[in-house]
């Protein structure tokens, strides 16, 4: 999926940390690669939340938001993503943010967020919001995360995928806030089953 300097600038003025412009720059590089982890993804997670926010979700939107730029920051399909992306927040910021940030970061590996945890419902229903994506978007999610692991053979790739995606439609809920649950969570596990369906045949 292609950034262009429109994207980029977009993205540049929604950064949430006014007197950490250096890190936002690293992190714009950092992101702006092909497959789905690119910034069309932070942009649309991004999105997300602030349409979460804006429906009463009640959280606090810069460190929920500073998760969301850290929260794929390093992807390069391995095991540990999340947990390097993670370490790099811990090494960036300081104090409670640095924490907090961190945190959900890691949430995100499961998306299992305890049920008490506004910011982490918050964020992992922003990131799994394109499982309910208009049917062309999702098939470009699709392509996306294949082009993600491109290192991982065709049935190796096809057996994890479909073990993920049993993952989550086996799950009572995909999403955590219920305005999440109201818009998207139709949407989303028809999409999957489609998918699995796909993977099945």
């Amino acid at each position: 999926m292609s950034s262009g300097p429109a994207l980029v600038a977009a993205l540049a003025a929604r950064w949430p940390l006014p007197d950490r412009l250096d890190l936002r720059d690293e992190l714009l590089v950092a992101w702006d690669r092909p497959g789905y982890h690119d910034l069309l993804h932070l942009t649309e997670v991004l999105d997300r939340l602030d349409e979460l926010a804006d429906a009463g979700v009640p959280l606090d939107r810069t460190p929920v938001a500073v998760a969301a730029w850290f929260h794929d920051a390093v992807y390069d399909g391995a095991p540990d993503d999340e947990e390097r992306s993670a370490r790099w927040a811990e090494r960036a910021l300081t104090g409670p943010l640095a924490t907090e940030v961190a945190r959900l970061v890691r949430m995100t590996v499961e998306h299992r967020p305890d049920d008490d945890d506004t910011h982490g419902g918050a964020l992992s229903d922003a990131d799994l919001a394109i499982l309910a994506a208009p049917p062309e978007r999702y098939d470009a999610y699709v392509a996306g995360v294949r082009a993600d692991f491109a290192h991982v053979g065709d049935d190796d790739f096809r057996a994890g995928r479909r073990a993920v995606l049993e993952d989550l439609i086996a799950r009572t809920r995909l999403f955590r806030t219920g305005r999440a649950r109201e818009l998207w969570e139709e949407r989303a596990r028809a999409n999957l089953a489609r998918e699995l369906a796909r993977l099945r045949d």
